[in-house]
């Protein structure tokens, strides 16, 4: 279960007497993520979810995680929001971590995936691209690229005991997809913008058969567009088996293109965004597999799945073997 720091009845109730929110009811650990420890919160006004932010999540970036999904509800999409105590203040401090209350959204995410979610998919994904256009801060991608390599190195022999040749595996991938990525080399680059770059099945609630709003924008981040879609081809479009849907990754695609059609740059450089996104998932996976303590809380997701992805997206030339 993704809680890390208990938080005690007492603690909370403290906590909560900074807000008009009312009396506390009841409180849960939620079981979905990896990164930070989630609550639900029942108080006499309603629900609401309490994050404390654990491991990867930089506190200097939260202001700008906060201020992107205010920005993102104004300008219409569907997500979180931040809850401000009575002298204003979003962020806060409890056992000993940041922390913040956020609205709760109804709906739940698809255990299943089924054609009917991939089209709403990509058009909630281009129109929080489109709404991002006008916040203006940046953040810099701490997992792009740049962190591949060395994530790698941290793992060191011990990928092989994952999967033996599993080391030289990834060192020959990148050596592909690093030099070559979009901005690097003889590659262009390709339109930016503010991303969500974790929008997994687990961060998409659907109500009534409707997308009924986005999640967890703590991976958020200023980087391509494109590779948005490249990590939602990943998540979303795999089998248990390693199988690619061609008909799922089409509808995200045409979903996406209703709100906001891809330039003929971004197409080509599909293939090349979807070994990236692979490897980035497939890199934080296998440091968390070897590192999580046998006794954790949290399961370390497995990061051979990963593996079967990157696989068939080397073997990818263009986008006609995605089927769009």
């Amino acid at each position: 279960m993704a809680v890390y720091t208990d938080v005690s009845d007492d603690a909370l109730r403290v906590f909560l007497d900074d807000f008009a929110i009312g009396s506390l009811v009841a409180f849960r650990g939620i079981a979905e993520g990896v990164e930070n420890s989630n609550f639900q919160l029942r108080t006499t006004q309603g629900d609401y979810i309490l994050t404390l932010y654990e491991k990867r999540v930089n506190a200097q970036d939260l202001p700008w995680f906060l201020g992107l999904m205010q920005h993102l509800a104004r300008e219409g999409v569907t997500c979180p929001q931040p809850v401000a105590d009575r002298q204003g203040r979003s962020l806060k401090t409890l056992a000993g971590r940041p922390a913040a209350v956020t609205t709760f959204l109804p709906g739940v995410w698809p255990r299943v995936i089924r054609l009917e979610h991939c089209r709403p998919l990509g058009r909630a994904l281009a129109q929080l691209h489109v709404a991002g256009r006008s916040y203006a801060q940046e953040r810099a991608n701490g997992l792009g690229p740049d962190a591949w390599s060395p994530l790698l190195e941290s793992c060191g022999p011990a990928a092989d005991t994952v999967q033996p040749g599993l080391l030289a595996e990834l060192q020959t991938a990148l050596a592909h997809i690093v030099p070559n990525w979009p901005g690097r080399g003889q590659t262009p680059s390709l339109p930016r913008g503010q991303i969500h770059a974790d929008l997994f099945p687990d961060n998409v609630f659907f109500l009534d058969q409707k997308l009924s709003g986005l999640i967890d924008f703590y991976f958020a981040c200023t980087d391509f567009l494109a590779y948005d879609i490249a990590i939602c081809l990943n998540a979303w479009c795999f089998a248990v088996d390693g199988s690619f849907n061609i008909t799922f990754a089409r509808q995200i695609v045409q979903g996406y293109e209703s709100v906001r059609p891809l330039e003929d740059a971004e197409r080509a450089c599909m293939p090349l965004l979807a070994r990236g996104a692979a490897i980035r998932f497939l890199l934080t996976r296998l440091y968390d597999w070897i590192n999580t303590p046998a006794d954790a809380l949290v399961t370390p997701k497995d990061p051979l799945d990963y593996l079967k992805r990157l696989r068939f997206h080397m073997a990818t030339e263009n986008c006609g073997g995605y089927g769009f």
